[in-house]
């Protein structure tokens, strides 16, 4: 079992480019941060900050193509930053939203537990279109429990120096894995639970023990442990 303690940012743009910012200061692999890209015509790229963290997200979600890149992203109380490759990314925060206050009563052992978030998965699907909190993705499963979702208002992203237009809905869903992010643009805190499926065994009858996220009550910054203000790896190129 593996367990990914961060963020997850879903933002479009105007030119039809959608982006998906996974920002995880705790992980497996340590501190890293990787961008999911898939532009207008349909093309998926992953932004990997190393060949291991490449394999292993490659190995869970589909994609058209791999870059592996230098990255630095950075999270403080109302901005998110990425730069890396052809990629630059500077968005603000805004306001929690009412989900995501009501996320945050929810205490934490439970809020990031995998049968929890089986059992809410089909409220989850109809709250929020494309969304699941639960699913299989080749032999393995997966489990988002998300612990509070604040706003992105604005942003500014550009490729290869192109700009790529203002903020705009996720619109088509992205199609990296079996759940898509929000619509309207988001930053979510969130526990990821990854596990081998057993042969013959689905979501069912998976179990596993209570666990603590730490820092529940909201987004709080996230600074790697390095000299640099998130140094972590990424970049790639999907035409526009």
């Amino acid at each position: 079992m593996e367990r990914f303690r961060g963020y997850i940012a879903g933002l479009g743009t105007a030119s039809g480019t959608r982006l998906v910012v996974g920002h995880w200061p705790d992980s497996p692999f340590g501190p890293f941060t990787d961008v999911m890209v898939e532009n207008r015509f349909g093309a998926r790229l992953l932004l990997a900050p190393s060949e291991a963290v490449a394999r292993y997200v490659s190995s869970t979600y589909t994609f058209d193509a791999i870059d592996v890149v230098p990255v630095s992203a950075f999270l403080s109380g109302d901005r998110l930053t990425v730069d890396g490759g052809a990629l630059r990314l500077s968005a603000r925060l805004g306001q929690v939203t009412l989900l995501g206050r009501l996320l945050e009563s929810v205490p934490a052992p439970l809020a990031v537990h995998p049968l929890w978030l089986q059992a809410v998965n089909p409220l989850a699907r109809l709250i929020v279109r494309g969304v699941r909190t639960a699913g299989t993705t080749g032999d393995r499963l997966e489990f988002y429990g998300v612990r509070s979702i604040r706003r992105l208002v604005s942003a500014q992203c550009s490729w290869r120096g192109e700009d790529l237009g203002p903020l705009a809905p996720v619109s088509p869903p992205v199609r990296f894995g079996f759940s898509s992010v929000p619509a309207r643009p988001q930053i979510l805190a969130v526990t990821t639970t990854i596990t081998a499926r057993v042969q013959g065994e689905g979501i069912r009858s998976w179990k596993t023990a209570f666990t603590r996220m730490p820092s529940p009550s909201g987004l709080t910054p996230a600074r790697p442990a390095s000299s640099q203000a998130g140094n972590m790896s990424r970049s790639g190129s999907p035409e526009r």
